[in-house]
């Protein structure tokens, strides 16, 4: 399923976040958005999933426009995952999970057999089947955002959003999330601040800054070192990764 998104933007007291903004993420292709902090990433994600109200643009979604549709129309083709997922509740992580099947439900419908079987796959895709009981408050960073993204398996969209999912983690649950989500075969649109990780898991890229795509291309065509000392003002040096094979990025000095 194909994402478009075409001049969107979205301002807060006549200060422009997101400009102008066009981009598209082809059927099963992972797209890459990068950019300095504060540039306009997030508020350009939230847009595209209804948490803010752009005042220009569009978005569509195969033949179905986003910003007109209604939040369970948009949830049962759209899953998103996120950087902070703090809970006030105490919710067993069963329950979290079950949360996702809530789009494919009419109102009081209860739980059935299937979407305990898809519960149970969605937990074992993300290596949590013995954690099932536990209270979701009780566990570590990396265990609730692997907790998210199995609601968001559970809940079967056909296209992903990740807004910063690993900024807070460590490189193990960093991979194994990207893991994960790269093996869905679906389309994907991703914030990501780690600039290797981008590399290695993205088909295509948008660079952001000051709330405007400055260049769009592969990661071999946009990973330079003139555009990443452009972009985030740092001198850095380019090279192959002897064991990986893939691109690495030496960090020399701020500018």
């Amino acid at each position: 399923m194909q994402l478009t998104v075409d001049n969107l933007s979205f301002s807060v007291q006549n200060a422009d976040i997101v400009r102008d903004i066009s981009l598209q993420v082809r059927e099963k292709q992972f797209v890459g958005l990068i950019g300095p902090n504060g540039c306009g990433k997030s508020t350009l994600l939230k847009s595209i999933y209804k948490v803010i109200k752009p005042q220009h643009g569009s978005v569509m979604l195969g033949h179905t426009d986003l910003l007109r549709s209604s939040p369970k129309v948009t949830a049962k083709q759209m899953g998103v995952v996120g950087q902070f997922n703090e809970l006030s509740f105490d919710f067993t992580v069963r329950e979290m999970v079950m949360m996702g099947r809530t789009p494919h439900k009419k109102l009081l419908e209860t739980d059935n057999a299937k979407d305990e079987q898809i519960v149970e796959k969605a937990l074992e895709k993300v290596q949590l089947t013995g954690h099932a009981g536990r209270n979701y408050t009780s566990l570590s960073g990396g265990e609730k955002q692997r907790v998210i993204l199995a609601r968001v398996l559970a809940q079967q969209p056909e296209f992903l959003i990740l807004d910063e999912p690993t900024n807070h983690l460590d490189i193990k649950y960093q991979l194994q999330i990207l893991n994960i989500v790269r093996g869905l075969d679906i389309g994907i649109l991703a914030a990501l601040h780690d600039l290797e990780l981008a590399a290695v898991y993205c088909d295509y890229l948008y660079v952001v800054k000051r709330g405007q795509v400055v260049v769009h291309g592969t990661p071999a065509d946009i990973l330079t070192r003139e555009i990443i000392g452009e972009v985030f003002e740092v001198d850095c040096e380019i090279y192959q990764n002897p064991v990986t094979g893939g691109l690495g990025i030496a960090y020399l000095s701020t500018r």
